[in-house]
């Protein structure tokens, strides 16, 4: 595993235990957000398995108001296995948290989907960014431009193709659109 995204794992893995412990869901969903860009920036399994476990978490709490403490033990139990780098309990600890939500949440199927899709759609925005068209951008990774195009018009990605206009500039074209005059 890249030490970059151990890290990583290993920071969410300790900042949702904080979360849950406090029942600040929101930042919950935000840790799924976080781990969605290291997924689509890495295309790698384990910062997807984590992110589709904090965005059902947070799907649960919303629900429930609460997260059983098992999830909670075994989410340490996962990160403690992690930091010792041994990969393959840490992979089987993450794999039963997985049975675990999916017994309390039975739409874990559709988070795993809606995930993947949402870091589809941000690895295309990232493209494009780099100057590939946005059909292009859209096709590599095999979304819609709709899609794309609704994600990059919430971001100011757009803002940096744009020229800086001179603001006295600005206004004297406001005014050419009123019929003003200096």
């Amino acid at each position: 595993m890249d030490e970059t995204i151990k890290k990583d794992l290993l920071s969410i893995l300790d900042q949702s235990i904080e979360y849950i412990k406090s029942g600040q869901i929101s930042k919950i969903k935000e840790l799924s957000d976080h781990t969605l860009h290291n997924a689509s920036i890495f295309q790698d399994q384990d910062s997807i398995g984590i992110a589709v476990i904090m965005y059902a978490l947070s799907k649960i709490f919303e629900r429930d108001n609460r997260i059983d403490p098992v999830i909670v033990q075994k989410i340490s139990d996962a990160r403690r296995v992690l930091a010792n780098d041994k990969f393959d309990d840490y992979k089987l600890k993450i794999k039963k948290i997985f049975e675990l939500v999916s017994k309390k949440d039975s739409k874990i199927g559709k988070y795993i989907e809606e995930v993947i899709e949402q870091a589809e759609i941000k690895k295309s925005s990232r493209i494009y960014e780099h100057g590939i068209s946005m059909a292009q951008a859209a096709s590599l990774l095999g979304i819609s431009q709709w899609e794309l195009m609704n994600y990059i018009g919430k971001t100011t990605i757009v803002d940096m193709f744009k020229e800086p206009v001179d603001i006295t500039q600005r206004i004297k074209f406001a005014r050419t659109l009123f019929n003003h005059t200096d």
